[in-house]
């Protein structure tokens, strides 16, 4: 069905305040009176705090409270409060917040964090998942079943140092692997990897004497937020108001508390309002990162490719704690969703996030996704070159087809994986193009995702000069979701979409959302916006039918009018002849994932030439192509999967937060490497649009859709280009030139 508005390529509404600087970003809010805060931080991976002298830090003049945790012992989290707001007798990572200072100025700050003198007793620690699940392991937590919000998973497995665990099973896997012809075992790893974002974390807080609070945060759930402060200090959420701001940048990393709680309990002990923004350094530092991850995978097939059964042993690097996961089970996406693009008969997933001494681990777009598609997409490479296949036949044999279940047994009511594996070969020239040029290289690998939903509320404010505007409970983090209600609103209402007015709403203004993320705004928001045009309808509808002269049940809505009778009034007449603002709010209760459940597939070939001297990768082209349902804004649709691209790039190649005994080796973005505009290489997207779609006028996810495949397609065109395998990334220079030199050796 052709629309006027929705699909119809549309300018950021908010972008000329973003690149003119008129949009106001959490580090940009001064306050009368306003205190900087600084935190003093661990030097040690692992330590107890055996004295705090904070004596000299107080004397200092224009230094307004000084705080440790032995003092004021609160633990915070999102869905398990094991992270105290400053270290009570335990600092367990490299980064962790030891004390607070708040005072006059930042340079001041600095200056008495200087003179609180902390005396440690180093404690052993552990750095990666196995030392970690090793038995007689140091523990990172003593008790770590004992924090709000822990969770324990009936067959999780009595080892140290567990923070989640979950398990996934379908079909009969002894059978499936007594089937199997061969049975290939592999592990592979994936390294830590911060978000990139360019604005880092910021808070400004206010706590007044009576006990309210108000806090501006860059935080995209603020509502979320809002219930962690108010479990945090034992107050009541209602006493705490969240300021929805503009978020420069997300990628999943704004979601978490992170120094909130901190500025919070500063403004409450100093009675002023404090702000802390964090340097790159303690972003590099102390910052939720993507987990670390050694995945094994033991696959059954039969000689002519087809998969028998598989097992997947999946440890997730959780760091120091759980506070920054916001699943209540404390584990990752992604883990369930290995190999659900292909026909499995048996699988068997295991998920265990594990604690150990290094930075805490959140979600960064796709959590888990990523390093799972990289094992499995890696491994069937490996097995298709040693049943003498070809990549490309050993998925089609697999894939999934129309009418099948994914690997875990969700029946999806449309499954395309198929058609859009062919597209992607077909448009990247995969066969024609293929080894037909020495140290080059094409890698395959897959992808589905579906939306998720989560509570959201809106409202919509008529003027009586017939302005509308709509109100809105999130920021825009750059996803584009204003600019998608506005188009949803021009559609159903026939009213340029420019001429809608957005409104971000503080928490005391509406009832609640879910925050942004996981492919939810557009699909859980739009519904809401949906909904309260519904609302504005009906409270319309009295003005209408006495100006009609009918009653309310015969009006028809069509478009920006209403009629009656042969005569109709627009949205501007209605207004002046209602003589007051007529508001409609809604709050709608959306499941966190569909009743019906369904997904969208994407496949990805990547091309790459590697220099056999030096191990340098580049990457040529990645043709990316989507099955989707409504594009709502093409340039935004575009943007989303060409930026996911780059970011996947990037984990593929460049991103690594490397470690050394806790300590992050990379502590500015000189060192931490993330893509460019040099590293770009040419983005093919091919789009397979369907007429069907959960959202408003059948709209679909796109976010995460391109990240994910993107590592395991580059990985893969790298060992073809080489002829090794890669088991880990990212694929850098070094490692590739490892690669090179073993293979000759190996020859």
């Amino acid at each position: 069905m052709a629309h006027k508005f929705v699909g119809r390529p549309t300018a950021r509404m908010e972008g000329p305040d973003k690149v003119t600087g008129a949009a106001r970003y959490a580090a940009d809010y001064v306050l009368p009176g306003m205190a900087w805060g600084r935190i003093l931080r661990s030097p040690y991976a692992h330590a107890r705090i055996v004295s705090i002298d904070t004596s000299a830090a107080k004397a200092l003049p224009g230094v307004y409270a000084v705080l440790t945790g032995k003092e004021h012992p609160y633990y915070t989290g999102r869905a398990i409060r094991d992270h105290a707001v400053l270290a009570v007798d335990t600092v367990r990572f490299v980064g962790d917040r030891v004390a607070a200072v708040a005072a006059a100025t930042r340079d001041l700050a600095e200056e008495a964090l200087s003179l609180i003198e902390v005396e440690y007793e180093e404690l052993p620690a552990v750095f990666d998942v196995d030392a970690a699940l090793a038995p007689g392991a140091p523990l990172v937590h003593a008790e770590p079943k004992s924090y709000a919000g822990a969770f324990t998973h009936p067959a999780e497995p009595a080892l140290p140092n567990v923070c989640g665990y979950m398990r996934w099973q379908h079909g009969e896997l002894d059978a499936g692997f007594a089937a199997a012809d061969q049975v290939f075992e592999h592990t592979f790893h994936t390294p830590t990897e911060h978000h990139g974002y360019i604005e880092p974390h910021a808070v400004l807080a206010d706590v007044k004497p009576d006990g309210r609070g108000e806090v501006w945060a860059s935080n995209k759930s603020p509502y979320m937020l809002r219930a962690q402060l108010a479990a945090c200090f034992g107050v009541e959420g209602a006493g705490i108001k969240l300021h929805n701001l503009h978020i420069g940048g997300d990628f999943g990393g704004k979601g978490s508390q992170m120094e909130a709680p901190v500025a919070y309990l500063l403004s409450r002990e100093a009675g002023r309002p404090v702000k802390l923004v964090m340097s790159y350094t303690e972003e590099l530092m102390a910052a939720n990162a993507r987990h670390a991850a050694r995945i094994d995978i033991r696959t059954g097939v039969k000689r002519d490719g087809t998969i028998t059964a598989m097992h997947v042993d999946l440890k997730f690097n959780g760091g120091a704690y759980g506070a920054y996961k916001p699943m209540p089970n404390l584990n990752l996406h992604g883990a369930d969703q290995a190999a659900s693009c292909y026909r499995v008969p048996a699988i068997d997933i295991h998920s265990t996030v594990v604690y150990t001494n290094t930075i805490p681990g959140g979600h960064m777009r796709s959590p888990g996704c990523p390093q799972t598609m990289f094992a499995v997409e890696a491994q069937f490479d490996i097995i298709a070159r040693a049943l003498g296949m070809d990549p490309a036949e050993f998925r089609r044999r697999n894939v999934l087809q129309p009418g099948d279940a994914s690997a875990t047994g969700v029946q999806w009511p449309t499954v395309r994986a198929a058609e859009t594996l062919e597209a992607a070969l077909r448009e990247s020239g995969y066969f024609e193009r293929r080894g037909k040029e020495p140290n080059v290289g094409f890698g395959i690998a897959m992808y589905e995702r579906g939306v998720v939903g989560g509570d959201s509320s809106c409202a919509l404010e008529l003027a009586t000069d017939g302005q509308l505007t709509v109100v809105l409970p999130i920021g825009d983090p750059g996803q584009g979701t204003f600019t998608a209600v506005q188009q949803f609103v021009g559609e159903a209402l026939d009213m340029p979409p420019a001429e809608v007015r957005i409104r971000i709403a503080d928490t005391d203004e509406l009832p609640f959302d879910f925050g942004v993320g996981g492919c939810r705004t557009t699909y859980a928001v739009g519904q809401t916006v949906m909904n309260a045009i519904a609302a504005l309808r009906e409270k319309l509808a009295p003005v209408a039918a006495q100006a009609l002269g009918c009653a309310p049940d015969v009006l028809a809505w069509e478009g920006g009018q209403v009629s009656a009778g042969g005569r109709a009034l627009t949205l501007a007449e209605l207004a002046k002849l209602a003589g007051e603002p007529v508001r409609a709010q809604v709050y709608q209760k959306i499941g966190l994932f569909p009743e019906q459940p369904d997904t969208n597939f994407t496949a990805q070939v990547a091309e790459v030439a590697v220099d056999p001297e030096t191990g340098q990768v580049t990457v040529r082209r990645i043709t990316s192509a989507h099955d989707v349902g409504t594009i709502v804004n093409p340039v935004g649709h575009q943007g989303q999967i060409e930026g996911a691209m780059l970011m996947g790039l990037g984990f593929a190649l460049m991103s690594e937060h490397r470690m050394e005994d806790g300590q992050p080796l990379a502590l500015h973005l000189g060192d931490y490497k993330i893509p460019c505009i040099a590293d770009i290489p040419e983005l093919k997207t091919v789009l397979l649009e369907r007429p069907e779609g959960p959202g408003p006028f059948n709209c679909g996810p796109i976010a995460e859709a391109a990240n994910v495949p993107a590592p395991a397609a580059i990985a893969n065109a790298v060992a073809d280009a080489i002829g090794a395998p890669v088991m880990q990334l990212p694929v850098s220079a070094e490692r590739v030139y490892g690669l090179l030199a073993g293979r000759a050796v190996a020859a």
